[in-house]
């Protein structure tokens, strides 16, 4: 019987699998139409086992990945993909995030096998997939108002392009070719993938040995983390600004259990689902869970005497159980919106669990980030008839550490991408970017003060609608351990001459129309402070 792997063929084979992911993303990303897979690379890229495991993930998007586990449950459970076959889906209500987030599955299948030994998976945010409002981001009400829904359906089938799907839905969208050049791009990642996975397959032989090996440490990993907390139970509220259709706070309520090696992180108090879209669906309160104790685990791994390095798999997640409400903000049923769930209430949930354990281990949590991801998009018409629509989302204030200041005009917590730059912006959109700095002075006080937030703004040279999605507008990003609240951030709209230069404060969530000469100017929160000044 062969010895089993050692920790330090585990780590080489967390490297190897690591890096298909890595490289299926660099080829998503040369590959892409859009500016927000090309240039913001708003995708995410992972490799699971044959039993629908996750092996391994890129350093892409924590809300994506933490949430793909339940995607390819869903899809195994329902259409699994065979030979030359590739699943595409985008359904929230079967382990997805929200509707642009378009996930497609693919077998790894050695020659003449009918049993995968992988499934390869990327998961990437298109800027339109129809609905009421260009770029499907707006503050609907229903999920179907907010685009087209995909169930697991065959995009590739025994080697054949499923072009009937294709038809049907590049029909409902606004930017078809850029959509069908993003869905190629996907195809392709996974491609290289397979290509990849094939060949660590024919170099190492059986990979479950070294799958089982990987997992299993992971588990191990992480369970030293949660023993490292006091046991437990460690309660904090915080709460989103509104549900865009009041001014009514919506908490996010959790309850953080720690038992020896495991923890049990309860969010069965927050507040019911909304008739808006700052409902999040279950995979991604899970996703937002795993992204802090995932966080806590790098901590330990830098830690003196360590090898600073740690793998996240499936196994890390077996020592922690996430409970949720169904029908609440944080577990959302049919025929709820969605969009902002995971955008924004995601960002809420890692703040509130964030606030929990800082009762436990205070010398190891920061104060509150920015808590929004600060959402624009924008659609239209250009002067030649041309539609078009364009989504990013803006970076803000780290909150402070306790070991230093929080960083300044980045994008934090359960999102990780880059900016669109300008110059690729508005050579390729209808509209310029008239500020791009920090917001000064936007972090709060303290021995450690929060980041500054970012001052961005949009002169529109053609008429356009513009939703806006953000959060931290009403309340303020918390401070810790004596340590000042962030400045909460604004949207301000200012007409052109023809409107008399009027300006205004818009509301954190809101879908506007915008004419020639208009600006827009958004103003990001900044961080927390982390301890009193004086100390």
């Amino acid at each position: 019987m062969p010895a089993p792997p050692s920790v330090i063929d585990i780590q080489v084979a967390n490297k190897l699998f690591a890096s298909v992911a890595e490289e299926m993303g660099i080829v998503l990303a040369r590959a892409a139409f859009s500016a927000n897979i090309k240039e913001r690379r708003d995708f995410s890229c992972a490799v699971f086992d044959g039993r629908g495991q996750l092996v391994a993930q890129a350093s892409h998007i924590p809300v994506h990945l933490g949430a793909m586990p339940a995607t390819l449950a869903h899809v195994l459970a329902t259409l699994p993909p065979g030979p030359d076959e590739v699943v595409v889906t985008n359904d929230p209500f079967g382990g997805g995030s929200h509707l642009p987030d378009i996930t497609l599955v693919r077998g790894v299948f050695p020659p003449g096998a009918d049993t995968p030994l992988f499934y390869v998976v990327n998961r990437a945010h298109h800027a339109d997939v129809g609905g009421r409002s260009p770029g499907s981001m707006g503050l609907c009400r229903t999920i179907d108002e907010e685009g087209v829904r995909i169930p697991p359906t065959l995009l590739v089938a025994k080697g054949e392009t499923n072009q009937a799907f294709l038809n049907n839905f590049l029909g409902q969208v606004r930017t078809p070719a850029e959509r069908l050049g993003d869905l190629r791009a996907q195809q392709a990642a996974l491609a290289r993938g397979e290509k990849r996975l094939l060949e660590l397959a024919r170099r190492l032989g059986d990979p479950t040995p070294l799958v089982t090996g990987l997992l299993d440490y992971g588990e191990r990993l992480m369970r030293a983390a949660i023993r490292a907390i006091p046991d437990g139970t460690y309660g904090f509220t915080d709460f989103l600004d509104d549900d865009g259709r009041s001014a009514q706070p919506v908490p996010i309520s959790v309850e953080c259990t720690v038992t020896g090696d495991m923890a049990v992180v309860d969010f069965s108090r927050s507040a019911d689902q909304v008739a808006s879209p700052l409902n999040a669906v279950r995979p991604v309160t899970v996703s937002a869970v795993m992204y802090v104790f995932q966080c806590l685990l790098g901590l330990a791994a830098r830690g003196p005497g360590t090898a600073g390095d740690y793998p996240i798999n499936g196994g890390s997640q077996r020592p922690i159980t996430v409970r949720t409400r169904p029908g609440s903000i944080v577990d959302a049923a049919p025929p709820a919106a969605v969009a902002a769930g995971n955008v924004e209430t995601s960002q809420r949930i890692v703040d509130a669990l964030l606030g929990a354990l800082a009762q436990a281990i205070p010398e190891r949590i920061p104060a509150a980030s920015c808590g929004s991801m600060n959402n624009i998009a924008i659609g239209g018409r250009t002067d030649d008839g041309a539609e078009f629509t364009y989504y990013e989302t803006i970076g803000g204030g780290m909150g402070g550490r306790p070991n230093g200041p929080g960083l300044s005009g980045v994008h934090t917590h359960m999102t990780n991408t880059m900016n669109t730059p300008v110059e690729a912006l508005e050579h390729a959109f209808p509209f310029q970017i008239t500020h791009y700095r920090l917001r000064r002075n936007s972090g709060g006080q303290g021995l450690h003060p929060g980041g500054d937030g970012i001052v961005r703004g949009y002169r529109f040279l053609c008429p356009a609608t513009v939703s806006l999605l953000t959060e931290r507008r009403r309340t303020a990003p918390y401070g810790l351990a004596g340590g000042a609240a962030g400045r909460p951030g604004k949207n301000i709209l200012v007409r052109n001459s023809s409107h008399s230069g009027q300006t205004r404060r818009l509301p954190g969530k809101t879908t506007v129309e915008v004419n020639r000469g208009d600006r827009l100017v958004l103003h990001t929160p900044g961080g927390g402070g982390w301890g009193a000044p004086d100390r």
